[in-house]
């Protein structure tokens, strides 16, 4: 994978290996329990998938040691299984209009959004782009892309603030009158 700078980044390795750890003790038990409470083999293994999916977020809260690992699993693919069992694809229910023909949804919102954010993010410098992508979109810790940049923690949150206000300005949120930060961006 590369970054914006064009550098190689690799997942930090201790968040990987205690995923990979995760994985090899707890996954089957895993299935096993949202395949009881479903009753769909490939169902429960989507679950599962989506539940550890969610734990590679929070590594840092569950190494923390504050309760279970296990526990915290099991408890957020419960949480999966009712969402989806509640959701209406579950239920079969679909919105139908006087014709008979079934209503298709209208992806046009939410392809106009992503293209407006990609052009927010396009309009950045690229050492604002790069913090922003390793922070909010690889999850990332301050501590963490600062060193995969190469460059101090004070550094990746002044240029994260920086590119934060700018997004925001260009994106309306702010009045275009209203003073930005005071000193030059990092």
């Amino acid at each position: 994978m590369k970054t914006t700078a064009g550098r190689e980044v690799s997942q930090p390795p201790r968040r990987q290996q205690y995923l990979h750890t995760l994985v090899a003790q707890h996954r089957s038990a895993l299935v096993s329990y949202a395949e009881r409470l479903l009753t769909d083999r490939h169902l429960a293994e989507d679950i599962v998938q989506e539940a550890l999916v969610r734990a590679w977020f929070h590594t840092d809260k569950l190494r923390s040691g504050e309760g279970s690992a296990r526990g915290w699993l099991l408890k957020v693919t419960r949480n999966l299984v009712i969402d989806h069992t509640r959701s209406a694809l579950a239920r079969r229910e679909t919105m139908v209009d006087d014709t008979g023909e079934v209503a298709q949804p209208d992806h046009a919102d939410a392809v106009l959004a992503r293209v407006e954010a990609d052009a927010l993010l396009r309009s950045l410098t690229p050492e604002h782009r790069e913090v922003l992508v390793h922070t909010y979109l690889y999850g990332y810790t301050v501590r963490e892309t600062a060193q995969l940049l190469g460059v101090p923690a004070g550094t990746v949150k002044s240029r994260q603030h920086y590119a934060l206000h700018a997004l925001r300005r260009r994106a309306g949120v702010l009045p275009s009158g209203e003073p930005g930060p005071k000193a030059a961006p990092a």
